[in-house]
């Protein structure tokens, strides 16, 4: 019985490798969503303080175009590894 528990917990390399990308590309948009929200919790902070638009605009386009590109690079690592029976 210990052999057969042993065996079990083992994961071949490529079946963990395509699942932590998936779970990288689940959480992808849980994480854009939180970057995107970040800035508008401390917009008004102060007392007559509104913050600066030019900023805010370079943040969200930054994190935007990262998006973009963490998305690529999931999309085209996932498409490399082929999937294998569990």
């Amino acid at each position: 019985m210990r052999a057969a528990q042993r065996r079990a917990l083992f994961l071949e390399r490529r079946s963990y490798r395509r699942r932590r990308l998936q779970d990288a590309a689940l959480i992808l948009p849980v994480m854009a969503a939180v970057l995107f929200v970040m800035p508008l919790v401390g917009l008004g902070t102060g007392p007559g303080e509104t913050g600066s638009t030019r900023a805010a605009g370079l943040y969200f386009f930054g994190v935007w175009f990262l998006l973009i590109l963490a998305a690529a690079l999931l999309a085209r690592r996932l498409r490399g590894v082929r999937p294998t029976e569990d």
